[in-house]
């Protein structure tokens, strides 16, 4: 059995978890450019949705949606200011926390050092998320502007080009707020596997490889991908029989 220093093994264990997140960030956006996925996809039904709107009188249902996608981030913006508070308040009894978890299985015995740089850790990952979906909120907000000052269906002055560039302009700040949500949740995603490192290094490359797959397989091979990707000519009419 591999065997290291009790530090070399965190510090192992750390950079694993850098690599595979930021390397999966990267490898996702390289991806989804010539590859379905759920951000390419619904980026095509966001260029879909601002073309329609701009056929629409009303657009107080498409401002809805915006202010519903908007108190999604603030959810989740709010939450990460109180597990920040968690952390911190933890981070002030280090000895209690080590003494706590020093009796349950498969822990490896960390000195003060090690527990406060976990500690540490899962702080500024929550630090990044509350930065991503506050900046995710405001990127809603920019939408909602632009949703307010789309161009109505009569005008006589605004023509046809300058629609379209419209419409693609719209979807467009309206899928970088998204990307700042999915960034968000990856974070916590992240910041879930980075619990198994209290217990022992090793599992925690485990489970961070474990959130590496997952988040692959929602977002390349999910059933909702498939759904949303569907042709109706690929169904066979129904049959009489």
């Amino acid at each position: 059995m591999l065997t290291l220093p009790s530090h070399a093994a965190h510090f192992l264990a750390l950079g694993w978890f850098l690599a595979c997140w930021i390397g999966y960030s990267y490898y996702a956006e390289w991806r989804g450019r010539d590859t379905a996925c759920l951000a390419s996809v619904l980026h095509l039904y966001r260029q879909d949705w601002m073309r329609r709107l701009l056929l629409r009188e009303n657009r107080i249902a498409d401002a809805s949606v915006i202010g519903n996608l908007e108190r999604n981030a603030s959810f989740f913006a709010s939450s990460t200011l109180l597990i920040l508070a968690g952390i911190l308040t933890v981070l002030g009894a280090t000895d209690r926390a080590v003494s706590v978890l020093a009796d349950l299985p498969l822990v490896q015995p960390a000195t003060r050092s090690i527990s406060e740089l976990k500690l540490l850790g899962m702080a500024t990952i929550f630090v990044y998320a509350f930065f991503t979906f506050s900046w995710c909120m405001r990127q809603y907000n920019f939408a909602s502007v632009l949703i307010g000052a789309a161009p109505m269906m009569g005008e006589r002055n605004v023509s046809e080009i300058e629609r379209k560039h419209f419409a693609e302009r719209a979807a467009q700040v309206i899928s970088l707020a998204a990307h700042q949500f999915n960034q968000g949740l990856r974070s916590y995603y992240f910041g879930l596997a980075m619990l198994a490192w209290f217990i022992n290094p090793w599992l925690f490359m485990l489970t961070t490889t474990g959130v590496v797959l997952v988040l692959y397989r929602r977002e390349f091979h999910s059933k909702v991908l498939q759904v949303m990707v569907f042709t109706p000519t690929s169904v066979e009419p129904p049959s009489d029989k």
